[in-house]
């Protein structure tokens, strides 16, 4: 999973000259000083001069939204540094936690492709012109829609090009990842602005707009907390075929928009070095929420401390003539419950 590496930051090469031709030079310097790239990764990765700082925005932002989405779990995508892998041996398992985190990578690196194609940022591409060959009745195309096709091709030329389809592992990732570009396509958005006289919008220009992250990643932490437990199914028709099913027959078999995994979860509970797992110790939980931040699934049954914190807020502001607003400060004393 090497998007979670580009998180990172790069150290530029230094040197004092900036010509066109030393500019190229770095940056294909810069790629190629990414060892953890296959050879397809570096090749997509000199494409354009500034495909580096979209491959890290792409990166950072799945990792900062995988937080999110976690904050209140046993395992809340807590990083290591000074690792090769930035989430340590956390994805090691084939668990649904790796499920989520290809399928978030994968949406992110379309979401920034997409987007830096649409600010002319990337030579390859620029805005989607192909909606404009549909012709709707009440509305007319128009402005620039991103092109979220061309991110979903990059995404999957990128990230897959880790991936053999052969391994269990590989068959998984690739599963999850196609998922994760499919959580972007499909909430793309249309957004519409009306022109005329006196706001009579006797024409209606519309585009198509890329979904906030923060969308995908609701949607994708759905789909991780209803994920497919799945096993390989081996089938031979001339050749050997491999295939992702349900661990039990009676379950509801996978689509392509669903998050698999193949291994249960590693216990988050306990600190493991080795792993990178932080445990929950220290970790402040909700006392009266019988969800995960509730402290007794976050907690994992050690009980909880009760601390009184004194807290600091503005209270009864009030818009001074002119032009300030001046507030007073309250101060209180407030329960903090923190994990044994």
């Amino acid at each position: 999973m090497v998007v979670k590496n580009l998180a990172a930051p790069i150290r530029p090469v230094s040197n004092s000259n900036t010509s066109v031709e030393t500019f190229t030079t770095l940056h294909k310097e810069s790629c190629h000083r990414l060892e953890y790239l296959v050879e397809r990764q570096q090749q997509l990765c000199m494409l354009s001069d500034k495909m580096v700082q979209v491959l890290q925005t792409g990166a950072t932002q799945a990792v900062e939204e995988c937080q999110h989405q976690f904050r209140h779990s046993r395992w809340n995508c807590s990083t290591v540094e000074n690792s090769t892998d930035i989430f340590g041996g956390v994805l090691k398992f084939k668990s649904r936690e790796a499920a989520f985190v290809h399928a978030l990578s994968s949406a992110a690196l379309a979401h920034a492709v997409a987007r830096a194609c649409s600010r002319g940022e990337l030579n390859e591409c620029s805005c989607d012109s192909r909606v404009r060959k549909r012709t709707p009745r009440h509305w007319q195309w128009g402005g620039c829609s991103e092109d979220i096709r061309y991110g979903e091709i990059f995404s999957r030329d990128f990230i897959d090009a880790r991936e053999e389809k052969e391994t269990d592992e590989g068959l998984m990732n690739l599963h999850n990842n196609e998922a994760g570009r499919r959580a972007v396509r499909g909430r793309m958005q249309r957004v519409c602005k009306c022109h005329g006289m006196s706001g009579s919008c006797s024409v209606r220009v519309c585009w198509r707009r890329l979904p906030q992250l923060r969308l995908v990643g609701d949607a994708l932490s759905t789909r991780y907390e209803g994920a497919s437990h799945v096993k390989i199914v081996e089938r031979k028709r001339g050749k050997n075929i491999r295939k992702l099913r349900p661990i039990h027959a009676d379950m509801k078999k996978p689509n392509k928009t669903d998050l698999v995994y193949l291994e249960d979860s590693p216990d988050y509970c306990e600190p493991n070095e080795e792993l990178g797992i932080l445990g929950t110790r220290g970790r402040t939980c909700n006392r009266t929420s019988a969800g995960l931040d509730g402290c007794r699934l976050l907690c994992c049954g050690r009980g909880y401390q009760t601390r009184v914190r004194d807290h600091e807020e503005k209270c009864k502001c009030r818009f001074v003539w002119c032009c300030r607003v001046h507030c007073e400060i309250c101060r209180s004393k407030r329960d903090h419950h923190v994990c044994n």
